[in-house]
C-alpha cells in the first residue's frame, strides 16, 4: 500500500474511533434531535444557508465513513427544511457521501483486489460494464441493503464515479423522500422502529424488486419483437425439438444430447460426418505427425546406442496411412452410430427460413423439417489472405494439404500458429526443406515467449528456416519458379517454393445458411454472436463450436454444446452460462506445447498478481532415460496461496501431463494436493509433483530454515535451548525465501 492510501486508510480510522470515543454518537439519536428540534429550527430561521451548508457537511461527512446515523440525519433534514427543501438537500447529501465512500474504496482497494482476483471478478467486470446501472438502481430502491456495504463494493467495480453518482441520486430518492416526509411530523415519532416497520420495508423491496420484474417484461417484450415478423409462419406444432446444423464435434455432441435426454431431433451435415476434426484437422494431423516423430526417431538413433539406423518410405504411403487412421476413427462420428442413439441424420445443405424452419436441399430434394430450437454448428474453414498472386500458385490449406501424394521439395509455409508449426515440423521430418513465415515477432505468440524460443530452436536444429517479422506481400512466378516476396525490416526477401501452405487462422462459416435474412449478426472476430448462454437474438436459436467462438478447439466446441443443447431442451426452466474458467489445449510440436489458464505474459497484460515457479524437465529421470530431457513445467499460482492461475508444459507429452492441472483447476485443488499425491516412478508425471515441491520449498524464509536446522543440532544435544532461542531470534526476521524455484 503506497503511501497516500495508508494516510488515507490512518485519517479514515481515526474520524471514526474519534466519533465513538468523544461519544459524538449522542448527537445522532431520536431523542437528541426531538429534545433539541425547537432551538434547531430557530437556528435555521436566522443562518439558512449556513445551516444547510453545515447540514450537508455533516451528512456528508458521515455518509462517506459509514458511521451510524443516517436515518437520523434524514429525520432531521424533514424537521428543519420542509419536505421539499429537505428532500433536495438530503438527495444531494447522501448520494455525495456515498460517492464519496465509493471513491475512497476504490482508491484504496480497487487495484489491489483486481490484480489478486482479476480472473474471478472478469465476468463481474463485463456484468458492471453492461449493466452496472441497472442493477445499482434496483439495491438502491431497497433500504434493506446496507448503503455502505453497496458503496464498498461498487467502489471495487469499473463502474463509472458519475453513473454511480446519478444513480445512486435517482435510486434513494423514493426512499429519502418517505424518511423527509417522516422528519416533518417528528414529534409523532417515538422510535426509529415505526419508522422502519416491516410493512415499509417490505414496500420498499417489492419496489427493488420492480426493476428486475420490469427486466424481465422488457426481455420478453424483445423476443416478442424478434418473433413479430415470423409470427404467422410460426407452426402450431414441431416435428423436432432440435435441428442441428453441422456434424462436427459441436454438432454431434448436441445431438448426442439431445437424443440422450429422449428429445427428437435432427442432425444436418451437407459434407462429412466429423467435421474437420476428424477429416481435415486434429485426427489427420496427428497421424502424420506420429510417422514423421518416427522418421525423427530413426535419424536420432545415436542418442539410443544404435550405431545406425535408416528407413525407406514413400510419401504416398505415409499419406495413405494418414487416410486409414481416418477411416478407422470414422465409425465413431458415422451416421449408422449416430442413428442408432437416435439421432436423424440428414444429409444436405440446410438454409434457415424462418426460427423455426429450416429447408434442406437432399439428393432426393428439398426438404422441411420445423423445430422447437435450432442449434447452428457451421464450423469454420482456413482463412486465405487476399495476397497479389497468391491464387496463381495454387495455395494449399488444412483441408487440402491431405489431398498431397508427392512430396514437397521446397516448402513456404504461412504462419506461426499451431496448425502451421505442427505442419512445418511434420513435413521438415519427412524431408521437405521449409521456410516458415510469421509477420509477427516470434512464432506460436499466444505462449510465454520462452516456449515460443524452445521451438523455433527445435525447428532450426531440424533444418527449419524460421523467419519472424517477415510480411507476406506478393506471390510471383518466374521462369516456371514460384517466388514469394516478403517484407523484413524494410527490406525485400525473396524465397523460392515449389508449394506454400497457408495456416493464419481460420475463419467461421457464417454465410450461406440463412442467418443473414433472419438479422443474426456477428462479431468483429467474425464469428455468430451470442450470449453468456449460446443464444443468438432469437432464444430459440443458439450457436456453438468454431462457429461461436471464442476458442477453436475440438474439447471447447464439445463443451459448448453441453451449454447450448441444454438451454435449448431445458432453459424454459434454467439456464447455464458457458463456463469458459478452465479451457486446456495443446500445440503437437516437439516440444509439445500444453497450456491451460494463465501464461506468464497474459498475466502481466492483464495486472493480475501472481508468483511463477518452474521445474526443468532436463533433470528428470524419466526423461533422462527416454533421451527427452528438455523442456519445463511452469505453474502460476496466487501470492501466498497454492491456488493455481495457470500452467504451462513445454516437453514430452505436455497434453497428457497437462491433465492433472485441468482436474486440479476446476475442482479447486491448489499445488499441495499435488505434492501429497503418489506419482508413479518413473513417469514423465512426475515433473508435476516435483514443480509443486520447487513451489513448497519457496515459501519457507531463511529464518525458517534457520530455525530448523539450530532446532535439530539441539535435539543432537549440540547446545542448550537458550543457547537455540538467542541464535535463531533474529533470524526469524527474515523474510527472504531461501529457495529461488526459477534458479532451482
Amino acid at each position: 500500500m503506497n503511501r497516500n492510501k495508508l494516510l488515507l486508510v490512518v485519517a479514515v480510522i481515526a474520524a471514526v474511533v474519534a466519533f465513538f470515543a468523544f461519544d459524538l454518537d449522542r448527537f445522532l439519536s431520536l431523542d437528541y434531535l426531538k429534545g433539541q428540534q425547537a432551538a434547531l429550527g430557530a437556528y435555521y430561521a436566522a443562518n439558512r444557508v449556513q445551516t444547510i451548508a453545515l447540514y450537508l457537511l455533516i451528512y456528508i461527512v458521515v455518509t462517506a465513513l459509514s458511521l451510524p446515523g443516517a436515518v437520523i440525519l434524514t429525520l432531521a433534514g424533514g424537521a428543519l427544511f420542509g419536505f421539499w427543501v429537505g428532500l433536495v438537500v438530503v438527495s444531494f447529501a447522501s448520494s455525495l457521501g456515498a460517492l464519496a465512500a465509493m471513491l475512497a474504496a476504490r482508491f484504496v482497494l480497487r487495484d489491489s483486489v483486481q490484480a489478486k482476483f482479476g480472473e474471478k471478478l472478469a465476468a463481474i467486470n463485463a456484468g458492471v460494464d453492461k449493466e452496472g446501472a441497472f442493477y445499482l438502481f434496483a439495491l438502491r430502491l431497497v433500504p434493506l441493503f446496507p448503503f455502505f456495504i453497496i458503496n464498498l463494493l461498487m467502489g471495487l467495480t469499473r463502474i463509472r464515479a458519475w453513473t454511480f453518482y446519478w444513480v445512486s441520486q435517482l435510486g434513494m430518492l423514493a426512499g429519502t423522500a418517505v424518511y423527509v416526509n417522516v422528519g416533518t411530523q417528528l414529534a409523532q415519532v417515538d422510535s426509529l422502529g415505526g419508522v422502519l416497520s416491516p410493512t415499509l420495508l417490505g414496500s420498499f423491496v417489492l419496489l427493488g424488486l420492480f426493476p428486475l420484474i420490469a427486466k424481465k417484461i422488457v426481455d420478453a417484450i424483445k423476443a416478442r419483437q424478434v418473433y413479430a415478423r415470423w409470427a404467422d409462419r410460426k407452426p402450431s406444432a414441431f416435428d423436432y425439438n432440435m435441428v442441428v446444423i453441422g456434424a462436427g464435434s459441436a454438432g454431434l455432441v448436441s445431438a448426442y444430447i439431445a437424443a440422450a435426454t429422449k428429445a427428437k431431433v435432427a442432425l444436418v451435415e451437407k459434407h462429412r460426418m466429423g467435421g474437420d476434426c476428424l477429416n481435415t484437422g486434429c485426427v489427420p494431423s496427428k497421424a502424420l505427425i506420429r510417422s514423421a516423430k518416427m522418421l525423427s526417431h530413426i535419424a536420432r538413433s545415436k542418442e539410443f546406442g544404435i550405431a545406425q539406423a535408416s528407413a525407406q518410405f514413400s510419401f504416398a504411403e505415409v499419406m495413405e496411412r494418414v487416410q486409414r487412421v481416418v477411416r478407422a476413427i470414422e465409425p465413431h462420428d458415422s451416421v449408422a452410430r449416430y442413428t442408432a442413439l437416435g439421432v436423424e441424420c440428414v444429409e444436405g445443405t440446410a438454409k434457415i427460413t424462418t426460427p423455426w424452419t429450416v429447408e434442406v436441399q437432399t439428393a432426393a430434394g428439398p426438404k422441411t423439417l420445423t423445430t422447437k430450437n435450432i442449434v447452428i454448428a457451421a464450423g469454420a474453414r482456413p482463412f486465405v489472405p487476399p495476397i497479389p498472386g497468391l491464387d496463381a500458385v495454387s495455395p494449399l490449406t488444412s483441408d487440402t494439404i491431405w489431398n498431397l501424394r508427392e512430396l514437397p521439395k521446397r516448402m513456404v509455409v504461412l504462419g506461426g500458429g499451431p496448425i502451421g508449426s505442427e505442419l512445418t515440423q511434420a513435413f521438415a521430418r519427412l524431408g521437405s526443406q521449409v521456410t516458415q513465415v510469421e509477420m509477427l515477432p516470434r512464432i506460436m505468440i499466444r505462449e510465454d515467449p520462452e516456449v515460443s524460443a524452445l521451438v523455433t530452436a527445435q525447428f532450426r536444429k531440424e533444418g527449419v528456416q524460421v523467419l519472424t517479422e517477415h510480411k507476406a506481400k506478393q506471390f510471383l512466378i518466374e521462369g516456371g519458379e514460384k517466388i514469394l516476396v516478403a517484407e523484413h525490416a524494410g527490406a525485400e526477401v525473396r524465397i523460392a517454393f515449389d508449394q506454400v501452405l497457408v495456416a493464419v487462422g481460420r475463419v467461421a462459416n457464417t454465410t450461406g445458411y440463412g442467418l443473414e435474412d433472419l438479422g443474426i449478426g456477428t462479431t468483429k472476430q467474425r464469428t455468430v454472436q451470442t450470449d453468456d448462454y449460446l443464444q443468438t437474438i432469437y432464444p430459440n436459436i443458439f450457436a456453438c463450436g468454431d462457429v461461436a467462438g471464442p476458442f477453436q478447439f475440438t474439447h471447447t466446441a464439445a463443451h459448448q454444446a453441453w451449454y447450448a443443447a441444454v438451454n435449448a431442451l431445458f432453459g424454459s426452466f434454467r439456464k447455464f452460462k458457458t463456463d469458459y474458467r478452465v479451457i486446456p489445449w495443446a500445440t503437437f510440436t516437439e516440444p509439445e506445447v500444453a497450456r491451460v489458464g494463465l501464461n506468464e505474459q497474459e498475466a502481466k497484460e492483464k495486472n493480475i498478481a501472481h508468483t511463477v515457479t518452474t521445474y526443468g524437465i532436463d533433470d528428470l529421470d524419466r526423461a533422462i532415460a527416454d533421451s527427452e530431457a528438455h523442456g519445463f513445467v511452469k505453474v502460476l499460482t496466487q501470492p501466498g496461496s497454492d491456488r493455481i492461475l495457470g500452467v504451462t508444459i513445454a516437453g514430452e507429452h505436455a497434453g497428457d501431463l497437462l491433465a492433472e492441472y485441468v482436474l486440479a483447476m476446476k475442482h479447486g485443488l491448489g499445488l499441495n494436493k499435488i505434492l501429497g499425491t503418489i506419482h508413479t516412478y518413473p513417469t514423465l508425471a512426475e515433473a508435476n509433483k516435483y514443480v509443486a515441491g520447487n513451489w513448497k520449498r519457496s515459501t519457507v524464509t531463511q529464518g525458517q530454515w534457520a530455525f530448523l536446522s539450530a532446532f535439530q543440532a539441539w535435539r543432537r544435544g549440540a547446545f542448550g535451548l537458550g543457547s537455540v532461542l538467542g541464535q535463531v531470534g533474529p533470524l526469524l526476521k527474515d523474510k527472504r525465501p531461501a529457495y529461488s524455484p526459477e534458479g532451482h
